[in-house]
């Protein structure tokens, strides 16, 4: 049986390896054939810019720019081809010299094709704009590369199906091989068990009844210790064994009942304090992400002006009085910082008041416009009546300036920013609108979370103002909505558009 074994590994071995050298070859005849097809989308792309280039008749240089980068990748793509035939003829030492010079021929076909592209190459790198001499280049380049590259697809592929064939020729020897030394054993193992495992196997089978019935807590076992062998040794120490575990079982079912009780209660307790550690992180992590994106804003407007003034600002008043404002607001920002490090909870406090909302939007206007003017964009305002609403004014103003600056950081080519104002009920609204492109479906679900961004992946900002907009107005007990693409009645041009409208409760009364 032990020679047997041991053929049988060898003959695995050899014919595994055989197997493997065709696999390996027809996993290159696959990268090869992936290459020609990269070949096929450059060129077609090179035949696109250049018939381009002569078409519209553009200056040498300029077309030899377009049509240089182009052609520089094709001829990587041609090393890479003439290095895999090298590496397929050396892969077919093993198949025969007959294999070897089939492959070696695609190298002359990859030469030719590399001798065509190099001369329309040539061609469109002239220093002349003779459209009909060009255009002919190209068509004699077009119909003569063509066939080339059929010819080498078609030859990989020829290939490809004879290395399959051998793998399958080997394949049915490897069965018959297997199918004789499956007979062969089976003869073999036939006598051995009748003549030796047999009686081992019935004498074990006890044995094994004894370790069912210990894994099922049952220690009443008496084997049989009439033999001195291996198994009747075993079956000695299997009975004192049995006979240890049925004494040790009752002190293991009282010490595992106080430990379970101690697990238990240990268990709850980490628990419940994980749940207030993870609370009160999440809230500082939250927060301090929230206002560390508020104090970019103030400094930034501080150090304008202060650079303004460097300068010799017309109205030095001015620039002061808007570094003081900005300086304030960055302190108040500070001060909640302050709050949220010595609180337990990690949250901020919001300061509730009635406050009118003709007030706020005035304040907005005259923070937003500079950059409004700098950005050459209009901000409009309905007329808004003295309403009061409850909220905190601070952090209300600072949403609409969030609002109006994203307006004017993804719209501005749409020109035009509408504060507007609407009520119904107990509720106040007010609603900035721009003449933007507009915010996709697939998007308006995830604007409102930290760190999700609209539009391209490198956009200005860290994600997270919509989602502070939302914390703020959600706990003065209002709510915030996107609206886009807008309806062609309120649309503000022909853009899509964007409409964020804010919603807080009105002081009744």
């Amino acid at each position: 049986m032990g020679a047997v074994t041991l053929l049988t590994a060898v003959i695995l071995y050899v014919g595994m390896a055989r197997v493997g050298d065709r696999l390996d070859a027809a996993l290159a005849s696959d990268i090869r054939m992936a290459h020609y097809a990269v070949l096929s989308t450059q060129v077609a792309t090179f035949l696109v810019i250049a018939t381009e280039a002569v078409q519209t008749g553009i200056a040498p240089d300029i077309r030899a720019d377009r049509v240089g980068s182009v052609t520089d990748r094709i001829q990587v793509t041609f090393k890479i081809l003439q290095a895999d035939v090298k590496d397929a003829v050396l892969q077919a030492r093993g198949l025969g010299i007959d294999e070897q010079s089939r492959y070696g021929t695609q190298s002359l076909g990859i030469a030719r094709m590399e001798a065509q592209m190099q001369s329309v190459r040539l061609a469109m790198l002239q220093d002349t704009n003779d459209r009909e001499r060009l255009r002919a280049y190209l068509d004699i380049f077009s119909t003569g590369f063509d066939p080339l590259l059929n010819q080498a697809v078609n030859t990989e592929r020829r290939f490809r199906t004879r290395i399959l064939a051998g793998i399958e020729q080997l394949r049915r020897q490897l069965t018959q091989i297997a199918l004789g030394i499956a007979g062969l054993t089976v003869v073999m193992v036939g006598g051995f068990y009748l003549l030796l495992i047999r009686p081992l196997f019935q004498r074990l089978d006890g044995l094994r009844s004894a370790a069912l019935r210990i894994g099922k807590e049952d220690f009443s076992i008496a084997l049989p210790t009439t033999s001195n062998d291996e198994i009747g040794q075993l079956y000695f120490e299997t009975n004192r064994m049995a006979a240890a575990l049925a004494a040790r079982q009752g002190e293991v079912q009282a010490e595992w009942s106080r430990l379970s009780e101690t697990i238990a209660q240990r268990t709850e307790e980490l628990r419940a304090a994980n749940a207030t550690l993870e609370d009160v992180d999440e809230n500082r992590r939250r927060f301090f992400a929230d206002v560390s994106h508020e104090l970019r804003t103030p400094l930034t407007v501080i150090l304008m002006e202060a650079q303004i003034g460097r300068m010799g600002s017309p109205d030095p008043e001015a620039s002061f009085a808007t570094i003081q404002a900005r300086a304030e607001r960055l302190n108040r920002r500070i001060d909640d910082l302050l709050r949220v490090a010595r609180s337990d909870s990690g949250q901020l406090a919001l300061e509730k008041s009635q406050l009118d909302l003709t007030q706020i939007a005035a304040e907005v206007t005259e923070e937003i416009q500079g950059e409004i003017d700098n950005a050459g964009m209009t901000l409009t305002t309905d007329q808004i009546p003295a309403l009061l609403v409850n909220g905190d004014p601070n952090w209300l103003r600072q949403v609409l300036v969030s609002l109006i600056r994203n307006a004017i950081r993804h719209a501005r080519q749409g020109r035009v920013v509408h504060l507007s104002f609407e009520h119904s009920g107990d509720m106040a609204e007010l609603a900035v609108t721009d003449n933007g492109p507009g915010i996709a479906a697939e998007d308006q679900a995830r604007i409102f979370e930290r760190f999700a961004q609209a539009g391209p992946a490198n956009a200005q900002g860290f994600g997270l103002g919509l989602a502070l907009a939302r914390w703020v107005i959600e706990a003065q007990d209002g709510t915030i909505a996107t609206t886009s693409p807008l309806p062609r009645d309120t649309a503000l041009g022909e853009a899509p558009g964007t409409k964020i409208a804010i919603r807080l409760p009105r002081v009744t009364g």
